[in-house]
């Protein structure tokens, strides 16, 4: 079974830097309990807006020291989105000499091309830029909500932006099924989702996190973690909300 890599945990001094402040904004893996939802909808429901690049055209992975961390960002006209592997973050950006810097409460982002500096209370981070990539768009996906992937072996899952359907591939595309599904979590503070079969005879479960999550092939970065389990199988990859 393989999997993607993420994020290492924050640690040592610079490692509260994203974990555990408290600010307007915050998407944070300690949220309020989750709503129950017994029964399918007749409608694909929406997802948490951490999920998605925002208005942002690409996403960006960055290398951070001294803890040897790695974080996502997604940078729009006046909002950063930003993800760990403890969660997300909206910054919106402060005037600043040069460069570009973002603040939401204690946190703080700036960067000058290549090249970035992470702040709390808590301590700093230094950053490189190491990657890079062109966010997925509904024209390239036709109908599909949120698409995830994994490798070894090779699956993916696209949901439906209109009716509570997936479309579940594994074998490297040889099997490929359309089953509806319920959602049986739906977290918006944490951006958190479960996804489970609304069809007794075939279960699965989809897990959904808003998280800093990296390609184990390429290295590329996305904003969720995912985690699909069926047919006494589990697999981990990474995914993307995919906007109009």
């Amino acid at each position: 079974m393989g999997t993607y890599h993420y994020a290492l945990p924050l640690v040592a001094a610079g490692a509260l830097v994203l974990g555990g402040c408290a600010s307007q904004g915050k998407v944070s893996s300690v949220a309020p309990a989750a709503s129950e939802q017994h029964s399918p909808a007749t409608t694909a429901p929406l997802l948490p807006p951490m999920l998605f690049s925002g208005e942002a055209e690409r996403f960006e992975a960055w290398r951070c020291a001294p803890a040897n961390q790695n974080l996502v960002t997604a940078f729009g006209d006046e909002t950063l989105r930003l993800w760990s592997l403890h969660g997300a973050w909206r910054l919106p950006r402060a005037v600043v000499a040069s460069g570009a810097r973002y603040q939401n409460g204690e946190i703080s982002f700036w960067n000058r091309g290549d090249k970035a500096q992470v702040e709390t209370s808590r301590g700093q981070l230094q950053c490189q830029l190491a990657h890079k990539r062109t966010a997925r768009t509904r024209k390239e996906h036709p109908g599909v909500m949120f698409f995830a992937h994994g490798n070894e072996p090779g699956w993916t899952v696209e949901l439906d932006n209109k009716v509570p359907t997936l479309t579940l591939s594994t074998d490297y595309g040889e099997t490929t099924e359309t089953l509806p599904y319920m959602m049986s979590v739906m977290d918006n503070a944490a951006g958190r989702v479960v996804l489970e079969n609304a069809d007794a005879s075939r279960f699965f479960r989809v897990r959904i996190e808003a998280g800093a999550c990296f390609d184990d092939m390429s290295g590329k970065p996305y904003p969720a973690r995912v985690t699909l389990s069926i047919g006494g199988e589990q697999y981990s990859g990474c995914g993307e909300g995919i906007a109009p």
